[in-house]
């Protein structure tokens, strides 16, 4: 099922979901079904498995010299979300991103998810790769996420990379995009972020996801202005308990965003790692309680395979 479909059977009814990270290459599927068994009991409609692109390393060979490799350290994202289906009978979002992927590539991947059964994904330009200070796009892929977003919809409208297919099945994938309370950082500004959030639903993005915040304010400013722009699809707020003192640093600069000075003070206060973590509980059962009363359709949480404090938060809201 689609998540508009979910959403709309919901009738007004805030769902709770979550998104996930594949295990690191070599380790267990079962510490993803570990993770996910705890949170079951609050019946997420759908579950969000991101897609990690290549790395660079290098190898060092006996006459000194370095041989530049390709890895990619966490593969799996369409095998996981073909055993989510099985194991939960869950809808799997599988995040599509444009970097490290060719078009053929991408159209290849949507062919495999669309024999599966998977009616939903994400679409994401994706970051850089770690040793590049700028994305720099596949040669033949995609550069910005409304390309990636077009190729999805093409195929939705049975149009494929090979053009002159006749009776070509057409795909009916539901597409998600991801929306910034606090701007994407390399937008000059909030209102041009906007301008491109909005050129994306005009071209048939049908939800949003929003980057992680932690003031709930920024989130309502945000959806105000997406509906006086005329963005109308369903915003879903994405969620992220703070759990160590490092995140006070780590958060900030790695996805540009600004934490209250409540929260800030709180966890400075703390002890050790045990205090911050029920701090991140606690402010984040202050912000699902607001944004629920509020009405929003999903209580999306960013648990990237660590259930206890989401757990603990949606017991108290859902």
């Amino acid at each position: 099922m689609k998540v508009t479909e979910h959403i709309a059977q919901a009738n007004g009814k805030t769902l709770f979901s979550l998104e996930i990270i594949p295990p690191r290459k070599g380790e267990n599927i079962q510490n993803i079904f570990d993770h996910l068994d705890s949170l079951m009991e609050f019946q997420p409609p759908f579950i969000d498995v991101t897609y990690h692109r290549e790395e660079y390393i290098y190898k060092k060979h006996p006459n000194g010299l370095l041989e530049k490799k390709t890895t990619r350290k966490r593969p799996g994202t369409v095998g996981i979300c073909a055993a989510l289906k099985h194991r939960y009978d869950v809808d799997p979002v599988p995040h599509i991103i444009c970097g490290g992927f060719t078009k053929e590539e991408t159209e290849n991947a949507l062919i495999d998810l669309n024999f599966l059964g998977i009616d939903n994904v994400l679409v994401l330009r994706g970051d850089a790769i770690k040793s590049e200070p700028q994305f720099k796009p596949e040669p033949e892929g995609n550069n910005y996420a409304i390309d990636l977003l077009h190729q999805v919809q093409g195929m939705n409208n049975g149009q494929y990379l090979d053009g002159d297919m006749e009776n070509a099945n057409p795909t009916d994938f539901c597409i998600g995009v991801a929306g910034y309370p606090e701007k994407h950082f390399e937008a000059p500004s909030l209102n041009s972020d906007l301008k491109f959030l909005k050129q994306k639903v005009d071209a048939g993005a049908e939800y949003i996801v929003t980057q992680m915040f932690f003031d709930n304010q920024k989130f309502f400013e945000f959806e105000k202005k997406c509906r006086a722009m005329g963005i109308n699809v369903p915003i879903i707020p994405g969620l992220k308990p703070l759990k160590t003192k490092s995140q006070l640093s780590v958060l900030p600069s790695f996805f540009k965003i600004d934490l209250p000075d409540d929260l800030v003070d709180a966890v400075e206060a703390c002890k050790n790692n045990t205090e911050v973590q029920q701090v991140g509980i606690e402010w984040g059962i202050q912000q699902s309680k607001e944004l629920k009363a509020n009405g929003v359709p999903v209580l999306h949480y960013y648990s990237m395979g660590k259930s206890t404090s989401v757990q603990k938060i949606a017991k108290a809201i859902f």
